[in-house]
C-alpha cells in the first residue's frame, strides 16, 4: 500500500480544506513553500506525492508555476489534480514530468477526451477521480452533484481502459473523522482497479483498516500537518 502525502495550493500556498469549502481554509505557509513541503515528505521517506491546484479546481486561478516547482525538485513521483479538463492540460502536466494526472470533470463531462488522454499516455499516467457525497460523484470542484454513483462510474470508467481511482468521501474531507470504510471495500472488489482511498484519514488505525480492504493507496493531509500521524510510521504501517 503506497502512502502519498497531500500538497494542496491556494494562491502559491499550502492549505487545507474541510469538504472543500474555500472559507474553511488553514494555511501552513509556516512550513514555508510548496517545495520545501514536499522534500521533507520525500526526505521521511515518500515515494509518491499528491498535488492539487485547488484554485484551479475552483476557477479561482492557477498554479501551475508552483505544481511544476514541486514536480521539478523532488525524485518522487507527483500524481497531479485540480481543473485539468483538456488533452492539453493533461500533457502540459505530464511533459513537466508529473507521473499522473487525475482527472474529475472531464472525465464525467467529455469520457472522449479521457480516453485520449489514454490513448496518448497510457493507463499508469491517468487516475479518475470519484469525489462523492451520500454516494454520488461530485465534479466541479465539488459544486455540483451528478446523478452517477460511485460503483457505476468504476464500472464505466475501467471498461474505457482506466486502472486508478482517487476515491474521496466529500463529507470526511478534512475533518479527521475517518474514511469511508463502507464504499471502500466495496468498490476495492471490482477487478483489475487500483483504489487511491482519501478522506478523513486521521490514525494508523485508519491506515491498518485501509490495507486489510485492500486499497492501492492512501492520500494523507490534515493528519499529518496536524502531527496526528508520523509519515515513518504510516510507511511501516503500509509496508
Amino acid at each position: 500500500m503506497e502512502i502519498i502525502p497531500a500538497i494542496d495550493l491556494m494562491d502559491g500556498k499550502v492549505v487545507r480544506l474541510v469538504r472543500g469549502d474555500p472559507s474553511a481554509k488553514k494555511s501552513y505557509e509556516h512550513l514555508r513553500d510548496p517545495v520545501v513541503v514536499a522534500q521533507k515528505w520525500e526526505s521521511e521517506g515518500a515515494r509518491i506525492l499528491h498535488v492539487v491546484d485547488l484554485d484551479a479546481a475552483l476557477g479561482l486561478g492557477s498554479n501551475f508555476a508552483a505544481v511544476r516547482g514541486v514536480v521539478r525538485s523532488v525524485n518522487a513521483a507527483v500524481q497531479v489534480g485540480g481543473g485539468i479538463r483538456s488533452l492539453e492540460s493533461a500533457r502540459d502536466y505530464l511533459s513537466m514530468g508529473a507521473r499522473r494526472v487525475i482527472l474529475g470533470s472531464l472525465a464525467f463531462e467529455d469520457p472522449s477526451q479521457l480516453k485520449l488522454v489514454l490513448g496518448s499516455f497510457g493507463s499508469d499516467y491517468v487516475a479518475v477521480a470519484l469525489d462523492h457525497l451520500y454516494d454520488k460523484v461530485m465534479v466541479k470542484g465539488w459544486k455540483a452533484a451528478t446523478e452517477v454513483r460511485v460503483d457505476e462510474a468504476i464500472s464505466k470508467f475501467s471498461f474505457l481502459g482506466v486502472r486508478f481511482f482517487l476515491v474521496t468521501s466529500v463529507a470526511r474531507d478534512g475533518t479527521l473523522t475517518g474514511p469511508d470504510l463502507s464504499t471502500l471495500s466495496r468498490i476495492c472488489g471490482f477487478s483489475g482497479v487500483d483504489v487511491i482511498a482519501a478522506g478523513g484519514i486521521s490514525s494508523l488505525e485508519d491506515l491498518i483498516n485501509l490495507k486489510r480492504i485492500g486499497v492501492y493507496g492512501v492520500v494523507i493531509g490534515k493528519a499529518l500537518y496536524e502531527g496526528r500521524i508520523r509519515l515513518r510510521d504510516a510507511l511501516e504501517v503500509a509496508e
